[in-house]
């Protein structure tokens, strides 16, 4: 079989876990049927590159996208299926999908009408980027959700869609590659370079600056952490600069109020941070939105408790009382909310047999249900439940 794969980040640049999920998945699919990568960003030798239209230089970053999109789908030829992730490729696959008589299967890992605050960083674009998401929805041969609780959220959103054509394959992770334990020699110590102590019970952050993750409500619950704890915020990337203003007056608040705050904004490899959450006593997982949260199991596959929200697909991740504790998120009552997360970091940092039990049942969870080479076997048969 013969697949278009269409995404906005493939390596090396991936920033989020779309990235993540389209890189491990077509990394096992081109075991089992003929996959091209049709991504945006740099020249790769393993990919075909689009670029948005030249003419369109200092437009809205959505129309830029979506002139891409229409590059992308001009680029494909003799396929059997084309797969599109994200509304930054879905219209690609849709008009692909249409232009060449081929089933277009679509995986939703956010949607936008759940995501308003889009609204800050595209103005008017995010007007078309719904437009743009529904329409490739609402018309895909198949739409793959990532959880129970998108798939949800995705009949909820567009009525219109026949339920029978919406399959949920999760995210996975790949427990060889997160995993438990110390740098190997002659590799970078992140944690050493940042002058984090090891006699101190450590959480962890890891996400993009955007009010998804809810890195303002983990800020304001660090204040009440426990003074030995230290916290690593592995934040970059921000929306927009309005937002990341808010993140630096937060730190430096925070900074203020105590000591062990180590602040990541560069975007690491792999590796280094796989080493932060081995480290961590606790991860923390404070997203107001989350289809199913890929990071939550990065965490688990390196043997680390996890206190998340209790939003989306994350409690399809994160069992309460046994891998983490869930915290339950009310847009209304923001205070209890952070309060919550302070509770629930703190009663595990001060356990550490706990936290390392929920540690160890998190990896053997990970391994258990969330193999990609099974997503993979899942999404071969939705490909072949189109044709």
């Amino acid at each position: 079989m013969r697949v278009a794969m269409m995404t906005r980040e493939y390596p090396p640049e991936v920033y989020g876990g779309a990235g993540v999920h389209v890189t491990e998945l077509t990394a096992r699919l081109r075991r089992l049927c003929e996959v091209t990568v049709h991504c945006m960003g740099v020249p790769r030798p393993d990919a075909v590159v689009h670029d948005p239209d030249a003419e369109l230089d200092g437009a809205n970053a959505a129309l830029r996208m979506i002139s891409t999109q229409v590059r992308m789908a001009g680029a494909v030829g003799e396929f059997d299926v084309v797969h599109s992730h994200t509304w930054y490729t879905g219209l690609a696959g849709h008009l692909a999908g249409t232009l060449y008589g081929i089933p277009h299967v679509l995986t939703a890992h956010s949607l936008e009408p759940r995501r308003p605050w889009k609204a800050e960083q595209l103005g008017g674009g995010y007007r078309l980027s719904s437009w743009s998401e529904r329409n490739a929805v609402e018309l895909a041969d198949a739409v793959i959700a990532v959880s129970d609780g998108m798939r949800h959220d995705v009949l909820d959103a567009y009525p219109a869609l026949d339920a029978g054509r919406v399959h949920v394959v999760r995210n996975g992770i790949d427990a060889t590659l997160w995993h438990p334990g110390a740098a190997a020699d002659g590799v970078r110590r992140v944690l050493d370079e940042l002058g984090v102590r090891r006699d101190r019970p450590i959480v962890a952050f890891v996400g993009r600056i955007t009010r998804q993750k809810g890195v303002g409500h983990l800020l304001a619950a660090a204040r009440e952490f426990d003074p030995e704890i230290q916290l690593v915020l592995c934040a970059g990337a921000p929306d927009t600069p309005e937002l990341e203003a808010e993140v630096v007056a937060a730190v430096a608040e925070l900074r203020e109020r105590r000591d062990g705050i180590f602040w990541v904004r560069e975007m690491l490899p792999t590796e280094q941070i796989r080493q932060i959450l081995a480290a961590a006593a606790v991860f923390v997982c404070p997203s107001v939105y989350e289809p199913l949260g890929i990071v939550n199991l990065e965490a688990m596959a390196a043997g680390t408790a996890v206190v998340a929200s209790d939003v989306g697909g994350i409690p399809e991740v994160v069992v309460e009382g046994v891998t983490g504790n869930l915290v339950h998120y009310d847009p209304a009552a923001a205070a209890e909310y952070e309060r919550g997360l302070a509770d629930a970091v703190n009663r595990l940092a001060a356990d550490p047999e706990l936290a390392a039990r929920y540690g160890a049942a998190g990896r053997e969870r990970a391994i258990a249900e969330f193999d990609w080479a099974r997503i993979a076997e899942q999404t071969e048969a939705v490909y072949r439940s189109v044709r």
